[in-house]
């Protein structure tokens, strides 16, 4: 079964897609007159769900609808319309959202720099302490071992 795809577009554009989508579909299938009264059909009920859906000139929409073509003849299947809807406020919120993402990546990135330098300095004054420790257990080791020759 044939399906309509737009693809992306403004919504105050959808009808003009939708028409030019089923020309290129039915191409040599189905009269143009055919192509030019199903597409207005198809649009005007589109038009119906955009309304129902709010749904803004400046918002983009994607639609899909199943349809056949039998005897030079479209039948489309309005109980298969998809419309997805991306709202132009939704893209703005969007936008803010990765901002604020964003910046905490930053400052994640910046805690773990400082966090990777305090450890390394950690690190350091352990081997320090550490080299201390072994220091001093050589110099005690070898003053008992001087206190056993003399007592010898």
């Amino acid at each position: 079964m044939p399906k309509l795809l737009t693809g992306f577009v403004r919504a105050s554009g959808y009808a003009n897609k939708v028409r030019k989508v089923l020309f290129a579909a039915t191409r040599g299938k189905v009269p143009p007159e055919e192509v030019v009264r199903v597409s207005a059909e198809i649009n005007r009920y589109i038009f119906g769900k955009l309304q129902e859906l709010n749904v803004k000139k400046e918002d983009v929409v994607r639609v899909s609808l199943d349809f056949d073509i039998e005897d030079e003849k479209i039948k489309w299947y309005p109980e298969t319309l998809q419309i997805e809807v991306y709202r132009r406020e939704e893209e703005e919120k969007l936008a803010l959202a990765m901002e604020e993402v964003e910046e905490m990546e930053r400052t994640f990135e910046e805690v773990v720099k400082e966090l990777e330098s305090l450890a390394n300095k950690l690190k350091e004054v352990t081997d320090s302490i550490l080299n201390i420790v072994e220091r001093i257990k050589q110099e005690h080791t070898g003053l008992r071992l001087k206190v056993e020759e003399h007592e010898t």
